[in-house]
C-alpha cells in the first residue's frame, strides 16, 4: 500500500492561491499610488492579517533562529525586487508580456525542482514542461507586442520573473523549518521595509486616496494567494508549484471573459488544457513493476 501522503489538498490550495494572486495586477492598476507603493501596502498590510491568521491557527510569531531568519530576510529582498520591477513594468508594457515574462519565474523553479532531484527528468515531466510552455504562449500570444516600445517594460517584468525565482527558491530551503504563516509574517514585513525607501526614492505617491484597492491586493496577494502558496510549497515539489503557478494567465484571461466580456477564443481555451493536462501529467507516478 503507497503510504505516501495525499496532494489533493495541497494542489487544491496551490491552485486557488494562484487564482488570488492573478487578481494582483488588476488591483494595482486600480490602486492611485504609484506601483512601487502599492507593493509596499500590498506586504504592510498584509503583515497585520498575517499575524492575526497566524494566532488564530495557534502558529507562532517567535522571531526564527538568526540563520532562518537571514534565510527569510534573503527572500524578502528578491521578494521586494519582484514585486518592484513587475508593478512598475506593468504599467509601460501591453498586460500580456507582463504576465508572460512575470511568470518566468515559475519555470525557473519548476527547473529548479528537477535539479534538486540530482536525476533527469522523466519523459512525463519532459511533456509536462512543453505542455505548460505551449499552453501559456498560447494563451497569451494575442496580447503579446514585442517591440522597442515595451523593452523597458519586458525587461523589467523579466528580470521580475527572475527574482520572484530566487524568492520561492529561499521559500522553498526555509519552509521545511517554519510553519507557513510564521514565514510569511516575518518575510512581508522584510519586504515591506525594503520597499519604502524604493517608493520614495522614486518619488511616488505614497498615501492613497482610496484604501480599497490596496486593501483587497493585501487581502488577495498576501494573505490568501501567498498564504497558500507558502503552505503548498511545503507540501509538494517545486515542480508541481512552478506548474501550477502558471495557471495564473489561464485564470487572469477567464477573469476577463466572465467579469468584462472579454473574449475567451478556442486558441485560449486550448492553452487553459495543455497547462491543466501539465498538471495533470506531473502528478501520474510511474507504474511499479510487480514482482515476479
Amino acid at each position: 500500500m503507497d503510504q505516501r501522503p495525499s496532494l489533493t489538498m495541497p494542489l487544491v490550495a496551490l491552485l486557488v492561491g494562484s487564482s488570488a494572486l492573478a487578481l494582483g495586477p488588476w488591483l494595482v492598476r486600480l490602486s492611485d499610488v504609484g506601483p512601487i507603493a502599492a507593493g509596499f501596502w500590498r506586504l504592510g498590510l498584509g503583515v497585520p492579517m498575517l499575524a492575526l491568521a497566524a494566532l488564530a491557527v495557534g502558529q507562532s510569531l517567535k522571531t526564527p533562529p538568526r540563520p532562518l531568519l537571514i534565510l527569510i530576510i534573503i527572500a524578502a529582498a528578491f521578494f521586494a525586487g519582484d514585486i518592484a520591477a513587475w508593478h512598475v513594468g506593468i504599467h509601460l508594457t501591453k498586460l500580456g508580456n507582463a504576465t508572460l515574462f512575470g511568470n518566468f519565474g515559475s519555470f525557473v523553479f519548476a527547473l529548479y525542482g528537477l535539479w534538486l532531484a540530482r536525476k533527469l527528468p522523466t519523459m512525463g515531466q519532459v511533456a509536462a514542461l512543453v505542455l505548460a510552455m505551449a499552453g501559456t504562449l498560447l494563451l497569451l500570444s494575442g496580447s503579446l507586442d514585442l517591440g522597442p516600445d515595451s523593452l523597458r517594460g519586458d525587461l523589467l517584468t523579466l528580470l521580475a520573473g527572475l527574482l520572484y525565482a530566487g524568492y520561492l527558491i529561499g521559500v522553498d530551503k526555509a519552509r521545511p523549518k517554519v510553519e507557513p504563516l510564521t514565514l510569511l509574517f516575518w518575510a512581508s514585513l522584510a519586504g515591506a521595509i525594503f520597499l519604502w525607501p524604493m517608493a520614495m526614492g522614486a518619488g511616488e505617491k505614497i498615501m492613497p486616496t482610496d484604501w480599497t484597492p490596496v486593501i483587497a491586493l493585501a487581502f488577495s496577494s498576501q494573505l490568501v494567494g501567498q498564504g497558500l502558496l507558502v503552505y503548498a510549497i511545503g507540501r509538494l515539489p517545486p515542480l508541481i508549484v512552478g506548474l501550477g503557478l502558471l495557471t495564473q494567465p489561464a485564470i487572469s484571461g477567464a477573469i476577463g471573459w466572465l467579469a468584462y466580456g472579454e473574449a475567451f477564443t478556442l486558441k485560449d481555451w486550448t492553452g487553459a488544457l495543455a497547462i491543466a493536462a501539465a498538471l495533470v501529467l506531473v502528478r501520474l507516478r510511474p507504474r511499479r513493476r510487480r514482482p515476479t
